[in-house]
């Protein structure tokens, strides 16, 4: 179970390196006017999200999956702070989709946001990180 959890802990450690790389390369994006610029964010973006973010987010889940079905729900399913992480990581699951939806949005040369948009979508995912991390190691409830 030690490998699972070190796994899981690896791939949630990628998945949020691309969380928080993304939106960043949005801010980039959305402010960028020259063509060879705005192909070349697509192609980062298109790559960052399907080669790093998707197979660390499968990875996390799936590694989660299993500690959840091994023993942890059983041990820790009547303290809130296992049920407030899974929330938070929910949450944070939409986020990532949308993510996604935005990586098309630009693909498609349809976006309307500004950088200033993304420069606060970006934050998002540091206040959930901490969170998460705070919940699984210190339990306070």
């Amino acid at each position: 179970m030690l490998w699972v959890k070190a796994i899981h802990v690896f791939g949630f450690v990628s998945w949020m390196a691309g969380m928080f790389y993304l939106p960043r390369l949005f801010v980039y994006h959305s402010m960028a006017e020259d063509a060879i610029s705005i192909e070349r964010f697509k192609v980062m973006e298109r790559k960052l999200y399907n080669g790093i973010m998707m197979p660390s987010f499968i990875l996390t889940t799936i590694m989660g999956l299993w500690m959840l079905q091994s023993y942890a729900w059983e041990v820790y399913s009547s303290m809130y702070w296992l049920k407030t992480k899974l929330f938070l990581v929910a949450i944070l699951i939409a986020y990532h989709f949308y993510c996604g939806h935005l990586v098309g949005v630009f693909a498609a040369d349809k976006n309307d946001k500004s950088h200033v948009f993304f420069r606060w979508f970006n934050e998002f995912p540091v206040v959930f990180l901490i969170s998460i991390i705070v919940l699984a190691v210190v339990k306070p409830f």
